[in-house]
């Protein structure tokens, strides 16, 4: 809760002496990163899982994602012209998907033939529940870095997520935590899901 970068932000933007310049960076993935926020999906659809759950208010949440290469060009962008001193940047793709769409090319570039079901958060294990505002979407609008230094992704978002996930296959994290696949709890709570949609 006392996570805030606004004062770090005012403090460079607002020293005479050191003409700073602020960007502001989305969620990166791609070759290295540390946070494997593509291993999840990766592992389950490399699993074979028959169906991927997520809760209903995260699967329709929008977050703003950067392919590492792209966000490199925007920050050498910034460092190379000295218009951009005193300013903020957001950098981002354009489009910010939901996690359900971020899911399901994932799907896609994987070839996994599973589904992806959604679901409220009573329906789901409790791994699978997360109790953040999922009410909020967290997007940004990138047009300013675009329009004033002509700024656009070198590497295409069909690109981008082929070599991500490659790389995720190739490089799975070090240490796996078993109680965020208990698939047989999964298993259990996809049957309950699929009994009530048959229910009269």
């Amino acid at each position: 809760d006392q996570y805030d970068k606004i004062p770090i932000e005012r403090t460079i933007i607002g020293d005479p002496e050191f003409p700073g310049t602020v960007l502001r960076l989305p969620a990166v993935y791609g070759p290295g990163d540390s946070q494997h926020r593509l291993s999840d999906l990766v592992k389950r659809m490399a699993d074979n899982r028959p169906a991927i759950l997520l809760e209903e208010r995260f699967a329709r949440w929008r977050f703003s994602r950067g392919y590492v290469e792209n966000v490199a060009e925007a920050i050498a962008l910034a460092i190379s012209d000295d218009r951009t001193a005193g300013k903020i940047y957001n950098v981002a793709e354009q489009e910010s998907w939901t996690e359900a769409e971020w899911a399901a090319e994932i799907a896609r570039m994987t070839g996994w033939q599973g589904e992806i079901v959604t679901a409220p958060g009573e329906q789901l294990p409790e791994h699978l529940v997360n109790e953040a505002r999922w009410e909020q979407n967290l997007t940004m609008d990138s047009t300013r870095i675009r329009q004033e230094f002509g700024y656009q992704e070198q590497v295409s978002r069909e690109d981008a997520l082929q070599r991500a996930v490659s790389w995720e296959r190739a490089n799975p994290p070090e240490q796996i935590d078993p109680q965020k696949f208990d698939y047989a709890a999964e298993d259990a709570a996809l049957a309950a899901i699929r009994n009530r949609h048959l229910a009269p």
